[in-house]
């Protein structure tokens, strides 16, 4: 967080690409297609460069358009190939049993680089580097060892989160409240990085409060996982339940079903004649600020776009190797979106379609209101955590099996919602 950056106003162009596909068929002949939308499990999309080769990207089930995690690999993916010259190709996965199917599709053409998108294409991924051993796989957010031709991309999600946490119950001890919430996808290992990783961001918070002010204040932090993470409905469900129980501020992890929780944040405070918040929400993964401008407080950003660049320059350099890459705050994998941001993922809105190119600055205009209506010490306080982080004098707790969850969870006083 660089709260020195608050007082900038930023001029944004945002250009918006109208670029040719090529839809491959079943017999294998192209057809060009000027369709912008997410590509299918059955057409894979394929953006022309002078290719010298193809990186194919295959998504989760959440999918392109998701504004966050897999729209952040594709970031990364169109980086690289405009970069390094080739061909991206892209593979939505409906449902998990396309995983394989996919992954097999795009190994047969000898690509340059296959990046698997999300943890639940683990197995998926081992069973296909085992059939095709001289294709480079990337896997994002899973592990999978002892294979010399995949690349295991994780994220320290809760450094990051533990950020968030904090400036959750900064913000919601300035506006006199004491709960907060976060709302999940999937109940998966990768997720209870960001559950926990947030709850004890709250608890530093509080001890921070205790020191700075010597008020001793317990926040209730709540949690729920929706089980999907395409699911709009489930989110605005989980956060309308929890802004019911007075929570005023909500960090979604959950993909395309976090949508929901925008929508349902945004609502209640309009309905209490605000433009901004409280209650606020807060974002994941790409910075999501622009989706509700005024009631997002920030986002956890999770630099999936670096990571599919890394692996892509790697493979393009013959440096490829199979092992872990774990990316932290050090590493610039994770972190807090700043106003800097901004430009790069309102275009990821506008492609979207969830944003209009004619609004894009008055959305900078009410982010940065938003953000100079809350106090610079709560910035500061954010900032000095994530230092601590970094310079190892505080470890954020990281939960890799369940009942080291489940302790955790006990530990920090988590509540079921």
């Amino acid at each position: 967080m660089s709260p020195r950056t608050l007082g900038i106003v930023i001029a944004v162009v945002v250009v918006v690409a109208v670029l040719a596909a090529v839809v491959v068929n079943k017999g294998g002949q192209p057809a060009s297609t000027p369709s912008a939308s997410a590509p299918s499990s059955a057409q894979p999309q394929i953006s022309q460069t002078s290719a010298q080769g193809r990186i194919y990207v295959v998504y989760d089930i959440g999918g392109r358009g998701d504004l966050s995690f897999n729209d952040m690999a594709y970031l990364g993916a169109s980086r690289a190939a405009k970069d390094f010259g080739l061909q991206l190709v892209e593979l939505q996965s409906k449902t998990q049993d396309d995983y394989l199917p996919n992954l097999r599709l795009a190994a047969k053409s000898n690509p340059v680089l296959v990046v698997a998108v999300g943890f639940l294409m683990t197995d998926a991924v081992r069973e296909a580097a085992k059939e095709y051993p001289n294709v480079h796989f990337a896997i994002i957010d899973g592990v999978v060892p002892n294979a010399s031709n995949v690349l295991s991309i994780t994220f320290k999600e809760n450094e990051g989160s533990a950020l968030v946490g904090a400036l959750a119950a900064l913000t919601a001890y300035y506006f006199n409240c004491t709960k907060v919430g976060i709302v999940l996808g999937m109940d998966i290992p990768v997720l209870w990085k960001f559950e926990i990783g947030y709850a004890y961001g709250v608890r530093w918070a509080q001890r921070y409060i205790a020191e700075h002010f010597g008020k001793n204040v317990t926040f209730t932090i709540y949690y729920v996982y929706t089980g999907s993470f395409n699911d709009p409905a489930k989110g605005k469900q989980a956060a309308q339940a929890m802004l019911a129980q007075g929570v005023c501020v909500i960090y979604q992890a959950a993909g395309a079903t976090g949508l929901g929780v925008f929508d349902a944040v945004a609502e209640a405070g309009q309905a209490a004649g605000r433009s901004m918040g409280p209650p606020f929400a807060i974002g994941v993964d790409a910075d999501q600020d622009y989706i509700k401008p005024g009631f997002i407080l920030a986002s956890m950003m999770k630099r999936v776009d670096v990571a599919v660049y890394e692996a892509a320059r790697m493979a393009v350099g013959g440096q490829f190797h199979g092992g872990v890459l774990q990316l932290g705050l050090k590493e610039g994998g994770v972190g807090v979106s700043t106003l800097e941001d901004l430009q790069q993922f309102l275009q990821l809105g506008i492609q979207a379609g969830a944003v209009k190119a004619s609004d894009a600055q008055q959305i900078i205009q009410r982010v940065q209101q938003m953000r100079q209506s809350i106090p610079q010490w709560i910035w500061q306080a954010v900032d000095q955590l994530k230092q601590d982080i970094i310079s190892g004098k505080v470890q954020v707790p990281l939960p890799t099996t369940r009942d080291q969850l489940l302790q955790y969870r006990q530990q920090l006083g988590l509540m079921g919602s």
